[in-house]
């Protein structure tokens, strides 16, 4: 029998698990410009719901490209993302040009959300801005020079 090798042709989602799934949702509304694909988010208070896979456990999806980002609204109140824990320290999203994150800086100016600058990695051969979302989790959207 010959040896079997997996080879990902990328990522189908990820998911982040978030404290409060409407300050979660309408942040990244924000950031996205766009509503989610499926919200089942009116559901949160309902017995069940947070276990409930086909409802997303209360949570909901953003289109990303060809990929899913979802919220899944299962955290204690007040817990805070650590990046320095095993698992997770940030997640970057492609956008296609330098403009759309001086376009993307400035939404997110009008909303009223902090962010870092638009920021040349230099040698690395991108551009990003990096923001925190209310659970702190570090996002970056990244272009290419």
């Amino acid at each position: 029998m010959s040896e079997q090798i997996v080879k990902p042709l990328g990522l189908a989602h990820v998911r982040v698990t978030v404290t409060d799934i409407h300050r979660s949702k309408a942040f990244y509304e924000q950031l996205f410009g766009t509503a989610p694909a499926m919200d089942f988010s009116e559901h949160i208070d309902e017995p069940g719901i947070t276990e409930d896979r086909e409802r997303l456990y209360g949570g909901a999806i953003f289109p990303v490209g060809e990929q899913l980002f979802g919220l899944r609204p299962v955290a204690p109140s007040g817990q805070r993302f650590d990046p320095n824990t095993v698992g997770l320290d940030h997640v970057s999203f492609v956008v296609g040009s330098v403009d759309e994150l001086h376009a993307a800086a400035e939404r997110l100016d009008a909303a009223g959300i902090e962010h870092g600058e638009v920021t040349d990695l230099g040698d690395a051969g991108m551009v990003i801005l990096s923001v925190q979302d209310p659970d702190d989790i570090n996002l970056e959207l990244a272009a290419q020079k």
